[in-house]
């Protein structure tokens, strides 16, 4: 663009900037702006990782969902070579990067992450505008302009150069950066990736957060609910049980057995476990929130997919699996022969088989087993898949 950029304009962009210290939820909104501004077609604000070649925070606006997931997946490489290659020859972190000045036509015209991300989108250059560079990783701006919009020229340049002292100390005190803070988001998202619900409370069974299966459980009112803000089970008696746990757990976490298993029956379905896993002394509550002290993981309703997925990782008949079927859905041994019109004896013949072909000698094993036996995450590909694991001192 040729005409420069007011001073009314500047400063209500600058005030845009500043904003998203008192309020990160607006960096959106606010990248849009500058992007605007700068009349470019894409904007990002990233954290990258060196020493994984990931993402560890990536907002964008302009992109195509399917193209980010897959410069996500599989162009981070890169991009990080690239760019701390050229960081590594400054004098400073103040220089910017412009695709069209810093790197070879001939690289452009090979470039696996130009011809699969930008070429489909029409990006024909980008400039980086750096936020802070470590050996570890480094943030920055990356502005992209298509076709009709030509090449960055020396203006956009001036401009980012004016903007990123304002840039670096809104991203600063906004915390957008800290890794505490990403680190506590990607767990968020990964509990919430699960299928079984998963509560974190305090030593009162107080809920501290719970991802979105336990929430869909306890709006509906089983097997789980919250009773003001505490954790509690739609039977009174499973609730006594499930709060006795939570305390042990808070007090001394070799208190609860490896088998351990809380019935939680409700009328209108099969009866569901929860498991009471102690936070006291592991990393999940640092990450995810510092006064929890258990993790209470309850079943996902799905018990089909478990027993298929028992049957075929040990090889069980198909009478084999309409016991354990049963003996999943709740039902007693007795019960189950019953349903099944057989003798007893036959049920447990059954069930002897089972015990020797998956390795355990318990129904409450068997339960745990066929339980840990669901897949993982929600249906949705790779969007539903949980991120890989932060340190957060990388």
């Amino acid at each position: 663009m040729e005409e420069g950029l007011s001073h009314r304009g500047l400063s209500e962009l600058i005030g845009a900037i500043y904003d998203c210290a008192l309020d990160p939820g607006g960096w959106e909104t606010t990248l849009s702006a500058i992007a605007d501004t700068f009349d470019c077609a894409v904007v990002s604000l990233t954290l990258n990782d060196l020493h994984h070649n990931r993402f560890l925070l990536n907002k964008a606006v302009g992109w195509k969902p399917e193209l980010l997931r897959l410069k996500s997946e599989r162009h981070v490489g890169e991009i990080n070579a690239r760019l701390t290659e050229w960081l590594a020859l400054q004098p400073s972190i103040d220089e910017l990067f412009v695709t069209s000045v810093h790197l070879s036509s001939e690289y452009i015209r090979q470039s696996l992450y130009v011809e699969e991300c930008l070429k489909p989108q029409g990006i024909v250059d980008i400039m980086h505008m750096f936020l802070m560079y470590t050996h570890r990783q480094f943030s920055e701006i990356g502005l992209g302009r298509h076709a009709r919009q030509g090449i960055i020229t020396e203006r956009e340049i001036e401009l980012g150069r004016l903007l990123l002292p304002h840039l670096r100390k809104a991203v600063t005190i906004s915390g957008i950066l800290d890794m505490q803070v990403i680190v506590r988001d990607r767990m968020a998202e990964a509990l919430d990736a699960l299928l079984c619900g998963v509560v974190l409370t305090d030593e009162r069974g107080r809920i501290l957060h719970a991802n979105r299966s336990a929430e869909r459980m306890m709006s509906d009112g089983h097997p789980i609910r919250s009773v003001r803000n505490v954790l509690s089970a739609s039977a009174p008696a499973a609730s006594r049980e499930l709060r006795k746990a939570i305390m042990l757990a808070a007090r001394d976490k070799a208190q609860i057995g490896p088998a351990s298993a809380i019935r939680l029956p409700d009328a209108s379905l099969s009866p569901l476990y929860a498991y009471v896993l102690p936070l006291t002394a592991g990393k999940i509550r640092t990450r995810l929130h510092p006064r929890a002290a258990a993790a209470v993981f309850v079943g996902g309703p799905d018990d089909r997919s478990r027993t298929d997925l028992l049957a075929r990782a040990f090889d069980l008949t198909s009478a084999e699996m309409r016991v354990l079927e049963s003996l999943v859905a709740g039902h007693t041994l007795a019960e189950t022969a019953r349903h099944l019109g057989v003798a007893p004896s036959t049920a447990k013949t059954h069930l002897d088989h089972i015990f020797a072909k998956t390795g355990v000698s318990r129904q409450t094993e068997l339960i745990r087993l066929a339980m840990q036996m669901a897949l993982p995450v929600q249906a949705g590909g790779s969007e539903a898949a949980p991120p890989r694991d932060i340190n957060p001192s990388d």
